[in-house]
């Protein structure tokens, strides 16, 4: 039931991210995720009601933190799918938040043989393969700000924050229902709401807005699968080791993947082939492990 749990969140992840990242072209990162993340809080929230349980001040407080943590990921990543290739963006973000995870379920005493030590260490050689860009002789003047807000390295930043989320809101518990995702929702809110506000209020270009039926339905779409993944996580998290459900649940790139090169025609450099190889014979052994 794990297994399939955090497949069916990789699934939901994947889409999810896709339709998120189209909007980002077509607008900004926050004005998407202004759409996206109340969107979710909607349907985690109805959820949560429909479920019951009765909330907890430390599940929720988790939970919290969890969404604090999700929504600084989620601006960064769909930052990142908005100025990389997203069959490179993905990749990365999803091996970064697989990762650490894995070393936090490792020192809480969870059980890695050597086969799934060997697939995180293949995991980190794919990070360093596929975040290979092709040098731009042309683009000089774009170089001094492309080290820090370049798509692989946002992609990296957004994979340890999710990483974060995914040990927090594995730590909030199941005892509450499903009021600790409500609550992360709640903290991805405050993150993006004081994202808008200090942009707003520097003067910042805020983009073009969300605007036109298709968009604007692409948007609520990838807030609803992303709250159904944070759920299917979720449960998959309580009923088996964090490092296996984060790791299956990371395998989310490949759908992204391929809807970005059916939509998009993305093409690879041979490194970057290489690198994402790799990253499937790391997961695939992590899986396996």
């Amino acid at each position: 039931m794990v297994t399939v749990l955090a497949l069916g969140a990789a699934l939901a992840y994947g889409v999810a991210d896709f339709l998120g990242g189209a909007v980002s072209r077509r607008s900004t990162a926050l004005k998407a995720l202004a759409w996206c993340v109340p969107v979710g809080l909607v349907v985690v929230l109805a959820a949560a009601v429909i479920i019951g349980g009765r909330p907890t001040a430390p599940s929720l407080a988790w939970g919290f933190g969890a969404g604090l943590a999700g929504g600084l990921g989620l601006i960064t990543f769909y930052r990142a799918l908005a100025r990389g290739p997203m069959s490179v963006v993905a990749p990365v973000s999803a091996l970064a938040s697989a990762v650490l995870p894995v070393a936090v379920g490792t020192l809480r005493g969870e059980r890695l043989d050597t086969t799934v030590l060997a697939g995180v260490l293949l995991c980190l050689v794919a990070i360093g393969l596929v975040s290979m860009e092709k040098d731009d002789p042309g683009a000089e003047a774009r170089k001094a700000v492309r080290w820090y807000d370049g798509g692989p390295l946002m992609a990296g930043i957004s994979g340890t924050c999710f990483g974060i989320f995914f040990i927090l809101l594995e730590a909030a518990g199941d005892g509450g229902g499903l009021w600790p995702l409500v609550s992360a929702r709640v903290g991805n809110l405050v993150v993006i709401g004081t994202a808008l506000f200090l942009l707003a209020r520097a003067g910042g270009n805020q983009g073009p807005p969300v605007s036109g039926r298709l968009l604007i339905g692409l948007a609520v779409l990838s807030g609803i699968l992303d709250a159904s993944a944070n759920g299917l996580y979720f449960v998959a998290a309580q009923q088996g080791m964090l490092s296996l459900a984060a790791v299956l649940t990371s395998l989310y790139p490949a759908i992204t993947v391929l809807l970005a090169r059916i939509a998009y025609s993305e093409r690879l450099r041979a490194v970057q082939r290489l690198g994402l190889a790799v990253a499937v014979a790391g997961v695939a052994l992590v899986t396996i492990g």
